[in-house]
């Protein structure tokens, strides 16, 4: 299994992140490493971001990295 993150603009676009994406093989990894990287990724022009275990989205929607959505 693999745990990674999609970055998207607000409208859901495919977002470049100016933090090296990683790979992880648990959520709870993939999940602390975006709770240290949330601000960099938001300055860097990413909006919201998805959780995916291989294939599969774990969350509903999209978490917004922006203050106002918190």
């Amino acid at each position: 299994m693999a745990w990674t993150w999609r970055f998207e603009k607000t409208d859901g676009s495919e977002a470049v992140p100016t933090v090296e994406p990683e790979e992880f093989t648990t959520q709870g990894d993939a999940e602390s490493w975006i709770g240290e990287q949330w601000r960099d990724l938001r300055d860097g022009g990413v909006d919201q971001v998805r959780l995916f275990e291989d294939d599969t989205e774990i969350y509903p929607q999209a978490m917004s990295l922006h203050a106002d959505a918190e």
